[in-house]
């Protein structure tokens, strides 16, 4: 994992640089820069619709009470994607749209998903559901008492001082 990250570190900026040459060297310079300046603008508009969208869709999920699994990574994604289309650099943007645009978006969230899962790192579903009594393997036994308390409202005359 460390030798990937140097190597992007390292081998996406020669990238970037090699193909806004060979872009500059077919259209032009100015055209060149124009295009890039365009490439932003256009991520910073997809980034802000979508993330619009997500967010609602992350809300009714949670007003809905279902766990908001799909929306959050579908945020991470859009946030990800819109940084990587502000960045300058022609391979940057299309791996950025990639991550913002939904038909896209949407297989790269199942990918994500199925590469978390082979590792352990997500669980998919709830499961079935449990019968009374049913302790996971390596639980402590349950407790035989109940824990009482007391509670009261929280004003001024209650404060710690």
């Amino acid at each position: 994992m460390l030798l990937f990250a140097f190597i992007l570190l390292l081998g996406l900026p020669i990238l970037e640089i090699y193909v806004i040459i060979q872009v500059g060297e077919a259209i032009g310079a100015l055209p060149t820069i124009a295009l890039l300046i365009a490439d932003s603008l256009v991520g910073a508009w997809l980034m802000r619709t979508q993330g619009r969208l997500v967010w609602r869709r992350f809300t009714a999920a949670l007003e809905a009470g279902r766990p908001p699994a799909r929306e959050v990574l579908d945020g991470a994604l859009v946030i990800v994607g819109g940084a990587l289309q502000l960045a300058p650099g022609f391979v940057t943007d299309v791996a950025g749209l990639l991550m913002v645009v939904p038909p896209t978006r949407a297989i790269i969230r199942r990918s994500l998903v199925r590469r978390l899962a082979r590792r352990g790192a997500v669980r998919l579903g709830f499961g079935p559901a449990r019968p009374a009594g049913h302790r996971p393997p390596g639980s402590r036994a349950p407790r035989d008492y109940d824990v009482e308390g007391t509670a009261h409202e929280d004003d001024e005359r209650h404060r710690l001082p």
